[in-house]
């Protein structure tokens, strides 16, 4: 696990992970949204050119995070499926193995967009699932990024990224925490997912993640 970035939201400390991941100490709550697992196996089931191994890789880090933080509780943030055709029997049979590995660590998932298409996680996966919002201190944690009239919201869905400009027309294009007044975004932590730019403004705070660190956009 590669440094956390601490930062205050909603009077609570959270670490922002470089690896696109939220831990909160107060709760030992690790919080990752849109892992879509399953996406690529989807995807070459319909014949498309993708990569391989992104269900392993995705596996990796989980593992690699809940054996350096205390964690008494794993929160998905939607989107832990992708479509229908990540039921394939290879990418069931990984997720079984690596939920053996952590059977006493309780796990929630808040239903995303794909979860309505693809269909809940197998029950022998335990996962407890869970319509938006789920309500935990002072956060309303939530796919889809909607206000909540009490809570701050943290959410995915959207994939942030933010674009980085240098000399002439160099730019890099970063995955992102966009940390708002209400409502704050996390990014996607699946291997194999696209991003949707946002920007910064006198409201929010911006985190890229680059180099397996986080840096604040000032």
């Amino acid at each position: 696990m590669n440094a956390p970035y601490p930062v205050r939201l909603a009077g609570e400390e959270l670490w922002l992970l470089p690896e696109k991941a939220l831990y909160w100490p107060a709760q030992q709550a690790l919080l990752i949204a849109d892992v879509h697992f399953g996406k690529a196996a989807a995807y070459r089931s319909l014949g498309q050119p993708v990569p391989q191994g992104t269900t392993a890789s995705n596996i990796a880090v989980i593992d690699r995070l809940l054996a350096k933080l205390p964690c008494r509780q794993l929160i998905f943030l939607g989107d832990f499926l992708h479509s229908p055709g990540s039921h394939a029997p290879g990418t069931l049979s990984a997720l079984s193995e690596w939920r053996s590995r952590h059977a006493d660590l309780p796990m929630t998932l808040i239903r995303g967009n794909h979860d309505k298409r693809a269909g809940d996680p197998p029950a022998s996966l335990k996962i407890r699932v869970v319509p938006e919002p789920l309500l935990l201190g002072p956060f309303a944690l939530q796919h889809e990024p909607d206000p909540h009239a009490e809570r701050h919201v943290l959410a995915g869905h959207v994939h942030p990224v933010y674009r980085l400009h240098g000399k002439g027309r160099q730019s890099l294009r970063l995955a992102c925490f966009k940390l708002g007044e209400r409502i704050s975004l996390m990014p996607a932590f699946g291997a194999f997912t696209g991003g949707y730019q946002v920007d910064r403004d006198e409201t929010c705070r911006i985190f890229v993640i680059g180099d397996n660190e986080i840096w604040p956009v000032s």
